[in-house]
C-alpha cells in the first residue's frame, strides 16, 4: 500500500468517525448531560481548528487563530458541516498533492508562539492521529455516562465502506 493509499483510507476514515461520532453526541440529552456535552464539542471543535491550522500550514497561509479552541463551540450542526468540509479539504489536497512533495518541510509557528517544522506527511498524519486522539476521549466521556460510544474503529470502516471484504474473507 502507497503512503498515498494510506493517506486517502485515514482521511475517508476519519470523515466517517467524525460524522458517527456527532450523531452520538447529538443523541446526549442537554439537560441530563449538558456538561459532558459541551467538553464534547469543545473537543471536536479543538480537533476542527487544529485541522484548519495545519491546512493553512499546508497551503502555505495565514490561519488567523490565536488559540487552538475557542471560548464556545458552534452548534452541533454548524460544527457538523464545519467538520465535513474540513475532512473534505483534506480529502482533496491529497489527491492533488504529489508524492514527492509529502517529504518537504515546512516551517511553521504554532499558535503559542513556538516555532515548529514538519514535513507535509507529517503534517497529515499528525492531523488523523491528533482527531482519534480526541474522538477517543469524547468515547470515555459516553462510556461514563453508559452510552455506547460508536464503534468506529478503521477495521469496521473499511467493512462497512467495503462489504465484499466480508464476502472474501468466508470464501476462505
Amino acid at each position: 500500500m502507497s503512503e498515498m493509499s494510506v493517506l486517502r483510507t485515514l482521511f475517508r476514515y476519519q470523515a466517517w468517525a467524525n460524522e458517527d461520532l456527532l450523531d452520538a453526541i447529538d443523541r446526549l440529552d442537554p439537560e441530563q448531560h449538558g456538561r459532558e456535552r459541551l467538553a464534547c464539542m469543545r473537543l471536536m471543535n479543538h480537533s476542527l481548528i487544529v485541522a484548519r491550522i495545519f491546512a493553512a500550514h499546508l497551503a502555505g497561509r495565514e490561519h488567523g487563530y490565536q488559540d487552538d479552541n475557542s471560548p464556545e463551540p458552534p452548534t452541533l450542526p454548524d460544527l457538523l458541516a464545519a467538520l465535513t468540509a474540513s475532512d473534505q479539504w483534506y480529502l482533496r489536497y491529497i489527491e492533488t498533492i504529489s508524492a514527492p512533495l509529502l517529504s518537504e518541510a515546512l516551517p511553521f509557528t504554532f499558535t503559542d508562539g513556538d516555532r515548529g517544522c514538519m514535513t507535509r506527511e507529517e503534517m497529515l498524519l499528525h492531523v488523523v492521529t491528533h482527531g482519534g486522539y480526541h474522538r477517543g476521549e469524547i468515547g470515555r466521556i459516553l462510556a461514563q455516562l453508559s452510552v455506547t460510544p460508536p464503534w468506529d474503529t478503521l477495521a469496521v470502516h473499511l467493512h462497512r465502506a467495503d462489504p465484499s471484504r466480508r464476502l472474501s474473507a468466508a470464501a476462505e
